[in-house]
């Protein structure tokens, strides 16, 4: 007797679906963190939305790797950013010390949001602009929104390493409604901002600052591992840092290109 036809499945392969798998679960984190925050267990919150931040750092790239880059995974991405970046933060920092600051306390909040919600659709509509010159590929134009969403969670890191230290006094400099205020807001601005920031996933380093990068990525991590906190309030203040730097390396780009193109419209035909 001859065997039964196998019924063919139709759709996409496993390796296609990681990505939006990987997209659903940092997803699911940013929801966490916010389920954390309700409940006042800060630490927990700031960890589930760390695990949010690797995640989006990943998806997109494993997607690439395994030829999965779809419309789909594509949207779906941008708006677990927005839930995860957006919205998430902005809710931790309201029961971190704003929730019983008065009337007007929400309204940093909602400025955040907003903001991200304008920096994500600036994005994407600038996947579609063919007409940006080469130098501009290493660059941001504002601050891309897992780092907004690391600048403006500055306050419960410094409180929870202020908490850890045993440090009331700073612990209650970062519980300040006007702190987490200021953050959201300066934070808000910097992410609907026309400042380049650099790109470090299109940076290229130069061969002398290898070793030292190398060297200088591993004692970050062991700082990490040892005092989570007080390495990622550092962070926060070393990114702020380097911005004045990286609109300087854009203009000084963007001269050596006008330049460039006004000696090859000189020569003659």
């Amino acid at each position: 007797m001859g065997r039964n036809p196998r019924t063919r499945v139709r759709g996409p392969s496993f390796n296609r679906l990681i990505p939006n798998i990987m997209t659903m679960l940092g997803l699911c984190a940013g929801l966490s963190g916010m389920r954390f925050a309700l409940e006042h267990q800060f630490e927990p919150a700031a960890v589930a939305l760390l695990i949010a931040a690797c995640i989006d750092g990943l998806d997109g790239r494993i997607a690439r790797l395994l030829k999965g880059a779809t419309r789909f995974g594509a949207e779906f991405d941008s708006l677990s950013d927005f839930v995860c970046f957006g919205v998430a933060p902005s809710f931790v920092l309201l029961m971190w010390s704003l929730e019983h600051a008065g009337r007007y306390s929400f309204v940093p909040c909602i400025l955040f949001t907003v903001c991200m919600a304008l920096r994500l659709a600036r994005f994407n509509a600038s996947l579609d602009d063919d007409d940006k010159p080469d130098y501009s590929y290493s660059f941001f134009t504002g601050v891309p929104a897992p780092a907004g969403a690391g600048l403006v969670l500055f306050p419960v890191f410094l409180g929870l390493e202020a908490d850890r230290l045993h440090a009331e006094g700073l612990a209650a400099f970062a519980r300040l409604p006007l702190v987490s205020a200021v953050c959201l807001i300066v934070t808000g601005l910097l992410l609907v901002s026309t400042l380049p920031v650099w790109s470090f996933k299109n940076f290229k380093v130069p061969a002398r600052y290898v070793l030292p990068l190398m060297l200088g990525t591993g004692l970050y991590a062991a700082l990490l591992v040892a005092d989570p906190w007080g390495a990622l309030a550092g962070a926060g203040l070393l990114y702020i840092a380097i911005l004045p730097f990286s609109r300087r390396s854009y203009h000084r780009l963007k001269l050596a290109a006008e330049e460039m193109s006004e000696t090859v419209e000189e020569e003659p035909a």
